[in-house]
Order: structure tokens, then sequence, then C-alpha cells
């Protein structure tokens, strides 16, 4: 007898084959056949007009806080996600000794705007070292899968102390103890070791992540504890300093590549995006990843299936009014209160004679980049939307210039600030101006399918769970299915689609290969149950919305979506049409193990 069989699907099985039509029976949280499934079933779930896909698998998660106080997991498992990667960017909350936790959450809070006060309030702290965070985390339930990364930041300032914070170089001894800590993890099951040179992740307190400076051979030495394993993945991020003077781009990328190098045999990641203020490093970055690969180092480029975009409303982390004098002086008052004063038209008036403050520097984790863009807001303003164009809830995340906010000002004679001011009161100061900050240079996405579909690619930088007050990327695996398969070739006969065979197997099986998780991925006897069922036709998203279930009152952003029926994680059923049932079948993937 099966526990589980779904019938009647169209099956795309994560390989990149034709779908097939076929029935899947499940025992004991394991796929046990594929074909006619005769057999009888404790349960029968009918797929019928459905799409039957593995899980999928998001490689590039902040959920390192959140995993330790949440049994849901939300927004992943609402898009889904049934299994995740944490500690990217090299930020996380292990290893830690009690009086150092304070920097970490003012790391995380800075580097991935969540909410300090979520995070004091949240995190449970019953641990010390990464492989007591693994074992603490892991006794916890949870909707779906996780893989962790030992995060390079935290380590730091196990090992260095003050010394770390302070931009001081790691000695030799400080690098042999890292490299023992990351080879003690990596034997408890951790899936690899992530680290962040970026000039825009500050800690709360304005200073710079600890390891944002670290020489290569601390990048090295750390990365040589991988030669013991089978397993284990490295993955870096790294904005080239863009903010600085000079083109860096060959200085740091050779760090990057003294990183990889180090750790032979084993696959590497790294971030792949497309920058305004330097619109060619993407390209760069492919042409040395290539280069890399015919020399046998095996770096995968991360890119995501669409602008990397921040939400701007008075509710959100970052918008165009927060500069002005005026309105510094009301930040700190409930949004009814703000929007009442706003609605004055002296003040109004008042306002826009204003000249915005410098907001970055001594004290803020706010970037200087922050600063540069409201400093230019009248010609940003050519790239800024209203997510929903027609008002009907249908998102449209690849606009032309005749829909900005700049183009709309000029239609109706006004200037762009006074546009900007009056979206921000809609909706009694509700609504949202989406920005794409990433991967929009050209008002299409020719660059993203460029990238997203290059062989050295995967799906990532989702960043779920963090940047929760400005950005909702969580949502990448539905939009890569709705918008590259379906939409973005029927709305606007762009032959540049993916097949939905392919896009599938983008989210499962790409994502478990480069891990090594060979027990998922796929749907294949012999493997795990982690299974959507998918009414394709109708999976869509609407506008994200900004709701207060973090600890502490925190808020965050979470986007609806339609579409997914059903979506099990070892066979049991963690989503059923879009709701977060009570199974928590969810555990750490321990490598190796």
């Amino acid at each position: 007898m099966f526990d589980l069989k779904i019938t009647n699907g169209k099956i795309y099985d994560g390989t990149g084959g034709a779908p097939y039509e076929a029935s899947l029976g499940i025992k004991d949280g394991i796929i046990v056949e594929i074909g006619a499934c005769e057999g009888a079933a404790e349960r029968t779930v009918d797929a019928s007009g459905a799409i039957v896909t593995p899980g999928f698998i998001d490689l590039h998660t902040h959920y390192d806080g959140q995993i330790s106080w949440d049994a849901e997991m939300k927004p992943s498992i609402n898009h889904g996600v049934t299994t995740i990667v944490t500690g990217n960017c090299g930020v996380g909350f292990a290893p830690c000794r009690k009086e150092d936790h304070d920097k970490l959450i003012k790391l995380m809070e800075g580097v991935e705007d969540i909410p300090g006060t979520a995070l004091a309030e949240g995190i449970t702290w019953d641990w010390e070292s990464f492989p007591e965070y693994m074992d603490a985390i892991d006794a916890l339930p949870h909707t779906l899968d996780f893989a962790v990364m030992v995060p390079h930041d935290p380590l730091r300032v196990y090992v260095m102390g003050e010394r770390a914070i302070s931009e001081e170089q790691a000695n030799d001894n400080d690098i042999e103890r890292m490299r023992a800590l990351t080879h003690e993890a990596l034997a408890a099951g951790a899936v690899g070791f992530s680290t962040g040179r970026s000039d825009f992740h500050r800690c709360a307190d304005g200073n710079w992540t600890p390891a944002s400076e670290a020489h290569p051979s601390e990048l090295a030495g750390i990365a040589s504890a991988f030669t013991d394993f089978s397993y284990g993945v490295l993955h870096a991020v790294n904005d080239f300093n863009q903010e600085r003077e000079g083109d860096q781009f060959d200085e740091e990328f050779d760090i990057l590549e003294t990183y990889f190098r180090a750790a032979p045999g084993h696959k590497s990641s790294m971030t792949l995006l497309q920058r305004d203020m330097v619109p060619d490093h993407w390209t760069r970055i492919i042409a040395r990843a290539e280069k890399l690969q015919k020399e046998g180092v095996d770096l995968r480029l991360q890119a995501a299936p669409r602008a990397v975009g921040v939400f701007l409303g008075l509710q959100s982390t970052f918008h165009p009014l927060m500069a002005f004098p005026s309105y510094i002086a009301m930040a700190d008052l409930p949004l009814a209160e703000r929007i009442t004063l706003l609605k004055d038209p002296a003040m109004k008036a008042k306002m826009l004679a204003e000249t915005p403050v410098q907001l970055a520097g001594p004290g803020t984790s706010i970037p200087p980049m922050t600063d540069a863009l409201i400093a230019q807001t009248v010609q940003i303003a050519e790239k800024m939307f209203r997510l929903d164009p027609a008002g009907d809830g249908v998102v449209d995340y690849e606009q032309g210039h005749e829909n900005s906010i700049a183009f709309q000002a000029r239609a109706e004679g006004v200037g762009v600030w006074e546009k900007l001011y009056d979206i921000l009161l809609e909706d009694e100061g509700y609504a949202f101006i989406y920005f794409p900050a990433y991967n929009y240079t050209d008002m299409n996405y020719d660059a993203v399918y460029t990238m997203i579909t290059h062989e050295l690619a995967l799906p990532g930088l989702s960043d779920g769970g963090a940047h929760v007050g400005f950005i909702c990327d969580a949502s990448f695996p539905t939009y890569l299915l709705s918008h590259w398969t379906r939409d973005r070739g029927t709305r606007a006969k762009n032959s540049q689609t993916i097949s939905l065979q392919r896009a599938v197997q983008m989210l499962s099986a790409d994502g478990a290969d480069f891990l090594g998780m060979s027990d998922r991925g796929r749907l294949k006897t012999g493997l795990k149950a982690d299974i959507n069922i998918i009414d394709y036709d109708n999976l869509s998203l609407k506008p994200p919305t900004m709701v207060t279930d973090l600890p502490a009152g925190g808020q965050r952003l979470l986007q609806p979506v339609t579409g997914y029926r059903a979506t099990f994680v070892s066979g049991e059923q963690v989503l059923a049409d879009g709701e977060v049932t009570t199974a928590r079948p969810g555990r750490l993937v321990r490598m190796g193990q």
C-alpha cells in the first residue's frame, strides 16, 4: 500500500525532458513508483489539469535567524520551495559567543534589512559553535528542508573578536583557527562556506562588514578546509567596489579566483547582476567564469529571473521623501499621522521646496548609494513604475518607458517630485512605487535572458527572509515559471522565452546537482517525495503587501500568489491551495551523512 498516490497530473520530472502523464506512488517519504501505481493508497490526490514537478531548491536565502523561531518558513514555502540554503553573503548567527549577539544582530539588520528588534526577540541563541547551531535548528519543526553554509562574518568575529570589525587583517593563527572551525562545520554536514565583499553591505551602526576586505590568504586558507571532503560549495557576493574611484574589477576578481582555486574539485558560485553604474560588469564576470571553467575551476553564476527590485513607499525602508528635512521631522510618527500632515497643501509646497539632506554616514547602515539615488531621483524616475499599471492587481515587472513615473509626470504637466509625492500618498500611504534597481539598465529583460540561460547560470538571489522592508524577491520561482515560460511569449510576443521543462529543471535538478544533493531535485523512484502540484494556467503573482507578523511587531513584505494546489515535503503536504498546513516534515540536510 502507498502512503500517498498522486494521479492524473502532467509530470515535469526535473530532467528537462518532455512531460508525460503518470501517477506517483509514495511510501515512507520516498517515490517508490512512477506509472500506473495500481496499488491501494491511504490517500489519493487528483492532479487533473495541473502540472506535477519536483519541489524547488532556493540556493540563496537569509532565514538564518528566522529559522530558529519560525516553523512555517514563509514566504518561500508559498512559492513551491521545499529546500533552502542559508548562510549566504557571509552573514549569519553562528558561531557566536554570548557577548557578540548584538554584533551579529546589527550585522544582519544592516546588511539584510531584517528588523533588529525582531531578531533580538526571536532568535533563541541556544548555541555557540556552528555544529551546535545546526543541532538547534534541526531540533525545531519546519515546513521545508534547509542546508546551511558557514558564514564568514560571524566566523571572523568568533576568532578575532574586536579586531574583526576594526578592519584588521587576520594573522596566520587566525586563519588556521577559521579553517579548523570550517572543517568542523563541514564534518557536521554544512553545505559550504560563504563570504561577502560589498560596499553596499554595512552593519546597522554603519561599519563595514567584518570580512569585506579580507586578504586573499585568509579566503584561501579557509577554503583549504574543503580538501578533506567530497562535498561542499563556496559562495561569494561582490560588487567590485563600484562605489569607489577607479575600475577595480580585475583586482577583486583575482581575489575571488584565489578563493575558488583553493578548494580544487569543489563547485563555487557568485552573484551575477546588471548594475547601472557598471553596466558591463556582468559580461566581464561571465568571461572570467568561462575562462575558469576551461581551466577546471567549476564556478557557477547565480542569476535572477527578473530585476532585483525595490518597493518604495511610506511603509518601506526606503522612499523618495525620506531625505527631506520636513519628512525627517515626522518620520517616527504613525503612518496615519504622517499622511494627515503630508496631505496638507502647505506641507507639500514646503517639502518640495527643500533640498534633501545626506543620510549615509557614521552611525547608520544606509549606504552612500541611497544619497546618490535621491540626488538623481528625477532621472531615476524614468525607470520607476506602478507594479500593477492598470490598477487591477495584475503585476508587470517588465514595463516600457511609457509606464514610468517620469513619463506620466510629463504627460500630466507636473514635476517628477510632485508626481512621486502624490503617488506615495495614494491608498492612505499604503501605495508602493516599484524601482528595478538592478537588471533593468536597458528597460527590458534581454540581458536577464542572456544571464539566466547561460550554461553556467543557476537561479538564485531571491534573498528569501531578507530585505523585508523593501524587497520581495522570494517569489522568483513563481516568476520564472509564469513569466519566462508563458507570459513573456504571449503578452509581449517575445521569442526570448524558456520552455516549461527547462524552467522546472532550473528550479530543481540544477540546484540539487550543484549542491551535491542526490536524493532530491527530480521525480524519480528512490528519491525524496518533494513535490509540487501547480495549476500552471492560473499561476500568478499579486502586488506585495506589508504585514507585521515578525517578533516584536516587525514588518515585512509578503507577495500573494495563486496556483499552488499542493506542496509535499518527504510525502507530507505542507501547502494546500496556497495555505500552509500543520505538517512539519522539514529537516536539516546534513551533507555526507
